[in-house]
């Protein structure tokens, strides 16, 4: 076959698979799925800006959260819901759209695991060194994670990506609901092995070393909890961590299940079905399970909502 390049062409997206009859219903669900997502996550932001009680590192850190949340669903969701109105050979995406989607679908990925790698060091140093935790959590610190968490997505996305987009392709149909890299470069016609090689070290490297970090984390809180009688302090770590641990699992297995069905097109529907709730889950779990379960989040939810009713009754 010729080896020719269409880095310009309009691919068309596969999308999901749902009849006429069950579009409308699927849209909706995902609509209101869209808005809960990202009202609560921009509310959960907004909320720790304004409120000076929740200017505190742990707090901070936890912004990068609902801040990534909300990136992983606007950069699917909408293209997605345009698309279930539409007749599947209508979905069209250009190249440069399909690309810049995927760029951002793996930045939200990688970036959901250094937050929380970063978000759990937090606790370690609450737990574990509470009296020298002002030293540590300064605002400089926060701002190192920070930049550390999103840096190192961002570096490590581009040079994937990068070399995905110096293949040419010869195929134009997207095999899945939305772009990622692994779709890209099954449109080239030439070796990707040098692509799979990176993609599977890549996502390894990731999944173990958030893995790894969070195991040896709470493993070292684990330890200070059961050395410690102060059972308030023991209630407040197994609350936190527990929280944390439960948004991470569901993403951890949830990404690693949608990676490694790439890799098996006979379970073509299932990795498609995952790599949706992928996107939905867990941007959706996160302001409920971190929002409402942090004491003083939960309080002034709870104050913002008891004066709006008493302004509404006295109308």
């Amino acid at each position: 076959m010729d080896n020719l390049t269409f880095r310009h062409s309009v691919l068309l997206m596969e999308g999901l698979k749902v009849t006429p009859q069950s579009s409308y219903p699927v849209f909706i669900l995902l609509f209101l799925a869209y808005v809960f997502t990202m009202v609560s996550n921009f509310g959960i932001i907004v909320l720790i800006s304004t409120e000076k009680k929740l200017h505190n590192p742990m707090h901070f850190l936890f912004c990068n959260l609902p801040l990534n949340d909300m990136l992983g669903t606007t950069v699917i969701l909408p293209r997605l819901m345009q698309d279930i109105l539409q007749e599947t050979s209508e979905r069209y995406i250009t190249y440069m759209e399909c690309v810049t989607q995927a760029y951002f679908v793996h930045v939200f990925i990688a970036a959901c695991h250094y937050v929380l790698i970063i978000m759990a060091f937090d606790r370690y140093v609450a737990i574990c060194n509470p009296l020298r935790y002002s030293a540590i959590m300064t605002n400089k610190m926060v701002i190192k994670l920070t930049v550390f968490a999103w840096g190192l997505a961002i570096l490590l996305v581009t040079i994937m990506l990068g070399l995905t987009v110096r293949l040419s392709h010869c195929r134009s149909t997207i095999e899945n609901p939305f772009c990622d890299n692994a779709s890209l470069f099954k449109l080239s016609c030439e070796s990707v092995v040098i692509n799979n090689i990176y993609g599977i070290v890549y996502t390894v490297a990731v999944l173990c070393f958030s893995a790894v970090s969070i195991f040896i984390t709470y493993v070292k809180i684990a330890v200070v909890c059961k050395s410690s009688k102060n059972k308030t302090l023991n209630s407040k770590a197994i609350k936190t961590c527990s929280t944390h641990l439960a948004v991470y699992l569901v993403m951890f297995f949830s990404g690693a299940i949608m990676t490694f069905l790439h890799r098996f097109p006979e379970h073509s529907d299932s990795r498609k079905l995952t790599s949706i709730m992928f996107h939905i889950l867990p941007p959706g779990l996160n302001p409920l399970v971190y929002g409402l379960q942090t004491k003083e989040i939960r309080q002034k939810v709870a104050k913002l909502w008891w004066r709006k009713k008493v302004i509404s009754l006295s109308k």
